[in-house]
């Protein structure tokens, strides 16, 4: 059995104290003294993993995006009914946001404040539009969904869904998630299979 050195404990007990600290509190007023108060530890090993508040927000985007990609598999990448795999997409992205809200409203918080940050936070959101880009064109060429510029669509759906749940579930009372998921999957499904297809768990489109 491997054990977890002292470093990498301190580490997470970081990352853990800022995951709780944004559950009740804006991202504006994290400060180091604030973080390490709940850990035990002195505010001076902070420093010894991550040079500013900033930083700390960068390792939590890198496993936000671990959970993202995971859940996004069976649409982004799944073979089968396109509509199918569109539902079990979205009620995953809406699991993970609602159990995540907060975070996530403090990770677009911070990449208002730090240029460097900015551009983690975009390029997450583009590493997402390339892959619904991706499954948009294949299923284009599949005549599943008609003809038209991918990009701009994918880039359109995939920022109203980010800003539906961070609005949704970001702060508490967070908004029951039944009623997002039913709204996402509305815009998505009718944009890209078309409205005849929305009120069906099974479209039907997969050509044999």
């Amino acid at each position: 059995m491997l054990k977890i050195g002292k470093s990498e404990r301190t580490r997470a007990a970081i990352l853990n104290a800022a995951l709780d600290f944004i559950w009740s509190h804006p991202f504006r007023d994290m400060t180091v003294s604030a973080l390490m108060a709940s850990t035990g530890v002195s505010r001076s090993a902070f420093y010894q993993y991550f040079n500013d508040s900033h930083e700390v927000m960068e390792a939590l985007l890198d496993m936000l995006q671990d959970e993202i990609f995971e859940v996004a598999e069976p649409w982004i990448a799944g073979v089968g009914d396109p509509v199918v795999l569109m539902h079990e997409t979205l009620a995953g992205l809406v699991r993970v946001c609602y159990r995540r809200g907060p975070f996530v409203r403090a990770i677009a918080d911070a990449a208002t404040t730090d240029e460097r940050f900015e551009k983690n936070w975009k390029r997450f959101l583009g590493r997402f539009d390339d892959a619904a880009c991706a499954r948009i064109e294949a299923d284009q060429k599949q005549g599943l969904i008609s003809d038209f510029d991918a990009r701009p669509v994918a880039i359109a759906l995939n920022r109203l869904d980010a800003y539906a749940f961070i609005e949704a579930f970001g702060q508490r009372p967070r908004r029951q998630p039944e009623p997002v998921r039913e709204a996402s999957a509305r815009i998505w499904i009718s944009t890209l299979y078309g409205s005849e297809w929305l009120g069906s768990g099974s479209s039907n489109l997969v050509r044999t």
